[in-house]
């Protein structure tokens, strides 16, 4: 009996590039079922006659589901992967101005907007795991959503659901632009890497026995500038770490903010617009049945995503023109669905590995609560994940993966009980945010303006 995979939140722009994932990888996967649930009914018909392409040029040898039923979807599955957004792009939008509003950093996961969608995804998420309890009660949740690591830690402390894990592509991206400058595959390169979701480090690359970072933090003194990454190289070669590049929004904050206001529009509203663009497009070319149109529509969308990304909060481009051919093949690979199909694989007996994924630290970096959710190499074998010990790290990652940790877990708190004074007392503790008047001025503004989608909070 093959496996059943259900995607919660399938009427989003990711689905195409999962679905052509799977199909490309369906001999290895054995699935009998896909399952992609959505509350958006016509925008996952829209999806559908999106990828209808990719499907008649490499029939897939399992059922297709599409349902707006959540029950449906959950029925039966072996894994769930979640990639909703709460309130949709325009909700993103608005958990970025607010707090630009204020001379605080308007992002989707770091700071105020992490804690806005956080606020807004937790008990949604919750909802599912309690349904899991009947429809699936042995599936593997694996969470896509954002803020990634927080609501790894919310669905398996607040929810009792052990049987989850977080996954970014981020770390992944990294080890695979390390390997290409070393001229060899991802699979070849180990990152000694540590941190939080979207808050990592990493400490050494090791490839065939050797630790190559001192030989790239030189690269990086002698270029006066680190390849693909917003940071000061003076920083970088102080620190002797390659941080994740959403460590810009700290090593950089007042920069990063003033970038974005000088732009005149955060990337949630950037994205919001070009999303809506994106749809009507897609619905006129389908309404004429020019698939081959709404191919090329989706194409050139996600380019212009590509080429954009990162580029107003840290005032340079990331082009991947800018960069050699072995490095732009690393770089435009599967992302997402290639880290969550490759945990589906090794979870269900195929070929284990070695992935940076979030799940609860259990000792791999010591100073951390045994709980506490961390992004850590992890071996995964059929039916197992087992963090790698990472050790002691340097005192200023740890103070600052506590404070964060400590923000997190407020949020939580805040999230489940429907607390304002714990979100409050959330946000004041969030590094970014400078103390309690502008933190309540934030949440306040929240309240405000996401109307129903903070109704939760008394």
């Amino acid at each position: 009996m093959g496996i059943k995979l259900t995607i919660i939140g399938a009427a989003g722009l990711r689905t195409p590039l999962i679905l052509q994932a799977v199909l490309l990888r369906q001999s290895k996967l054995e699935l009998s079922e896909l399952a992609l649930m959505d509350i958006d009914a016509e925008r996952l018909e829209l999806i559908a006659a999106l990828t209808a392409p990719l499907e008649a040029a490499n029939p897939p040898r399992f059922r297709i589901q599409r349902t707006t039923n959540l029950d449906l979807a959950l029925q039966g599955a072996d894994y769930v992967i979640t990639t909703f957004r709460v309130g949709g792009m325009n909700a993103r939008a608005v958990d970025e101005r607010v707090p630009l509003n204020h001379g605080v950093l308007g992002q989707e996961t770091t700071g105020p907007g992490g804690f806005a969608m956080g606020l807004r995804t937790i008990p949604v998420l919750l909802a599912v795991a309690e349904k899991m309890k009947s429809l699936c009660p042995q599936a593997w949740l694996v969470n896509f959503a954002n803020p990634a690591g927080m609501l790894a830690e919310a669905i398996i402390q607040a929810g009792g659901w052990q049987r989850s894990v977080g996954i970014c592509d981020a770390p992944h991206t990294m080890r695979r632009a390390l390997a290409a400058l070393l001229g060899t595959s991802a699979e070849n390169l180990f990152l000694d890497y540590f941190g939080l979701n979207h808050l990592g480090w990493i400490r050494r690359v090791l490839y065939q026995g050797e630790d190559y970072l001192p030989r790239l933090l030189e690269l990086i003194r002698q270029l006066d500038s680190v390849p693909g990454l917003p940071f000061s190289p003076t920083l970088i070669s102080s620190l002797g770490l390659i941080p994740n590049e959403y460590l810009y929004y700290y090593y950089h904050a007042r920069r990063a903010v003033e970038n974005i206001l000088h732009a005149g529009i955060s990337r949630g509203e950037q994205l919001a617009a070009w999303n809506e663009s994106l749809f009507a497009e897609l619905a006129s070319l389908r309404a004429q049945e020019d698939y081959e149109g709404m191919q090329r529509a989706y194409q050139a969308y996600l380019n212009k995503r590509g080429q954009t990304y990162m580029v107003s909060e840290s005032g340079q481009a990331h082009s991947l023109e800018q960069l050699d051919a072995a490095l732009v093949e690393a770089l435009s690979t599967e992302g997402y669905a290639g880290v969550a199909l490759d945990l589906i694989e090794a979870l269900s007996g195929g070929t284990k590995r070695e992935m940076i994924l979030n799940l609860p630290n259990q000792g791999a970096i010591s100073g951390m609560d045994a709980d506490a959710v961390v992004e850590v190499p992890v071996w995964v074998s059929k039916g197992a994940l087992q963090p790698l010990t990472v050790g002691n790290i340097p005192q200023h990652c740890l103070g600052l993966m506590q404070q964060v940790k400590a923000y997190e877990r407020m949020t939580i708190e805040a999230a489940v009980e429907g607390s304002y004074v714990k979100a409050l007392t959330a946000l004041t503790l969030h590094p970014l945010v400078p103390g309690y008047e502008v933190a309540k001025s934030i949440l306040d503004e929240y309240l405000q303006r996401h109307g129903e989608l903070f109704a939760a909070l008394k």
